[in-house]
């Protein structure tokens, strides 16, 4: 089920790259029929047109639709700030002359060396 899923996420999201590949193979499908029925200089044979302007014509709006989207799309999508100015206030005033009240209660004065734990041997 995973893959059938992936592969159905990897053909949506590839199929609009593909899209101006559709319009030039339908051309060179039909090439017969759009230079004898679709192309503008089909009276003109000495051009040697042969339904190109007709190929451009679709390539070009394609391309404006595919660009109108993504102008769409751009303009939908909301701003993030990305810089946050906070101010914190700062002030020189000196600092208290008093250091044991600014320790807390709960401090140790002294602190144990950490190898005594390590080096005690296993109890049983």
């Amino acid at each position: 089920m995973r893959t059938v899923l992936a592969y159905v996420l990897l053909i949506a999201t590839l199929l609009p790259s593909f899209s101006q590949w559709g319009t030039i193979a339908y051309y060179h499908v039909n090439k017969d029929y759009i230079a004898s029925v679709l192309c503008e200089n089909r009276a003109k044979p000495e051009l040697h047109c042969d339904g190109q302007c007709y190929l451009a014509k679709r390539l070009t709006a394609q391309q404006k639709q595919q660009d109108k989207a993504t102008t769409e799309r751009v303009q939908k999508t909301p701003d993030f700030q990305l810089y946050c100015h906070i101010e914190v206030p700062f002030s020189f005033q000196p600092a208290s002359q008093n250091r044991s009240a600014d320790l807390p209660d709960y401090l140790l004065k002294t602190y144990p060396s950490p190898l005594l734990y390590l080096l005690q041997p296993p109890q049983v």
